[in-house]
């Protein structure tokens, strides 16, 4: 039986990052003989330039066949048009309301020999082993009314944030789970002195935490979650948030690692697919840095370990997916490192691609050592 999975390079250094991402794929289904079978679309803004929407329904239709997504960043300067009717973003909204993927999961972990990367002390990252959980189909980026509009005294706007008890229980209860496969504690973040979304979350949150007695629970306020992920982010286990507060802690997030080039991701849905397990998308967290795109300076990295994550929760690949995070972590211990990374002594700057056949060869090296 063949898996199928969709491609989706994206804009800026999307092609470059993902079609090492996609070497590696075909690696793995080749020595676990694993029927992979791939197909490219396009989306974002090429896909706006050349069918003027920045989701062709074709594309909307193979995602919705697929058994996983693996997707590039999107967007640039060329289409930064706040005024805009379509943007190349709207794919990703499109995609994730299509698809029901409620759940983004962002790991943070960090790696000793690039603690020196991240601009806080080492003694505050080091052990750190984070889950970010944002909800991802509700609150304030899908609520209505969102309009700018005139006024009798100007301009004004308006933007809706809204969740309904099955939106904030559902991602709970899966943050719950991870939590009991991994350190048993569960922080789940809201701003409950304001907002009424948050009270429901908060009091929805509590009211799971008596379900799960084996996972310590504790409520935080976002803006003092802020705060405690730099000052003491080896605290925390898993962390659930809805929509917007999660984009932001998770970008903040990404400074214990020591870039965004380092960080994947995985948004999930309840649909199974044919392999039994959950539909995903997944992608590097990183933007599609126009500016370098081209130039083989991109960091392949993240790109790779979300290929891991595909592996992990769309196929039940565990082992396959724990063989490429060891293969980044030997390459990187080995003292090689991309543009974004600081160098070191004992360390070489090397491109995209030389940094994705590093990984390969790693790869390859741990199937001859297994025979």
């Amino acid at each position: 039986m063949a898996y199928k999975i969709l491609v989706l390079k994206g804009d800026g250094i999307g092609p470059e990052v993902v079609g090492e991402a996609l070497q590696i794929l075909k690696i793995i289904a080749r020595r676990s003989a694993v029927d992979l079978e791939f197909k490219e679309g396009m989306i974002g803004g090429h896909a706006l330039d050349t069918s003027g929407t920045p989701l062709p329904d074709e594309v909307l239709k193979h995602a919705q066949d697929s058994d996983a997504i693996l997707l590039g960043a999107v967007g640039g300067p060329k289409w930064d048009k706040p005024n805009a009717e379509k943007r190349p973003e709207q794919a990703l909204l499109g995609l994730r309301k299509a698809l029901g993927l409620f759940a983004n999961i962002r790991p943070v972990k960090t790696v000793k020999e690039l603690m020196a990367a991240s601009p806080l002390k080492a003694e505050v990252i080091n052990g750190v082993d984070v889950v970010i959980i944002r909800e991802l189909t509700g609150g304030i980026y899908y609520g209505k009314p969102s309009e700018k509009r005139d006024a009798k005294e100007g301009r004004e706007a308006v933007d809706t944030c809204f969740y309904t008890e099955a939106e904030i229980a559902r991602v709970l209860k899966f943050g719950f789970e991870l939590a009991r496969e991994r350190r048993k504690k569960l922080t789940s973040v809201d701003k409950a002195n304001v907002m009424a979304t948050s009270r429901l979350w908060r009091e929805i949150a509590t009211e799971l935490s008596a379900q799960f007695k084996d996972v310590a629970f504790e409520n935080q306020l976002v803006d003092s979650m802020a705060m405690h992920l730099i000052r003491r982010p080896k605290d925390f286990d898993v962390v659930v948030t809805e929509n917007m507060f999660g984009d932001i802690l998770t970008d903040e997030a990404s400074v214990l690692a020591g870039s965004m080039g380092l960080l994947p991701s995985a948004s999930l849905g309840e649909e199974l697919n044919s392999a039994g397990f959950r539909v995903g998308l997944y992608e590097p967290i990183h933007g599609s840095a126009p500016d370098i795109a081209g130039r083989d300076e991109a960091n392949p990295l993240a790109a790779i370990l979300s290929a891991g994550l595909l592996l992990e929760h769309s196929l039940g690949m565990r082992s396959e997916a724990e063989l490429i995070s060891q293969a980044v972590d030997s390459v990187v211990r080995d003292g090689y490192r991309t543009r974004d990374l600081h160098g070191g002594t004992g360390t070489q700057t090397v491109g995209c691609k030389a940094m994705g056949r590093l990984v390969r060869e790693k790869l390859e090296s741990s199937e001859s050592e297994g025979e």
